[in-house]
């Protein structure tokens, strides 16, 4: 299994209704975000629509949180200690891992449910070892 230590870029992220779908981009058509991950098994992750201006009406999707983390090779798991949403506090985030060539994709739980679920993929690249 390759190590996840070291910081990556968000090259791309993805999104699918139940019906396999293509969403529209989670973040916009420029997303930006960086994510961390030491080897004493702290992270960190902040994700946004990196657009400078949004069309008229459109909310800026952000989302940031830190913790401690485990892999166990296909999950991985951060017990949040701070977050941008407040709800996630004290929360595991879990997230499927898989790698492609030099990527991680990170893969979130389906958010909703039945035929309006949203699958999500997120894909980076390592900019840093650690």
């Amino acid at each position: 299994m390759p190590s996840i230590v070291g910081t990556w870029k968000l090259v791309r992220t993805t999104a699918r209704d139940a019906g396999g779908k293509e969403l529209p981009s989670p973040y916009g058509p420029k997303a930006l975000g960086r994510v961390t991950f030491t080897a004493e098994g702290r992270m960190m992750s902040v994700v946004c629509d990196g657009r400078s201006e949004l069309p008229a009406g459109t909310r800026r999707e952000y989302s940031s949180y830190c913790g401690n983390y485990t892999l166990d090779g296909a999950r991985l798991t951060t017990r949040v200690d701070a977050a941008s949403d407040p709800s996630r506090i004290g929360s595991d985030q879990v997230r499927g891992v898989r790698f492609d060539g030099e990527r991680m994709i990170l893969v979130p739980p389906p958010r909703g449910a039945g035929p309006s679920a949203e699958q999500r993929e997120i894909t980076w690249e390592r900019i840093a070892a650690e």
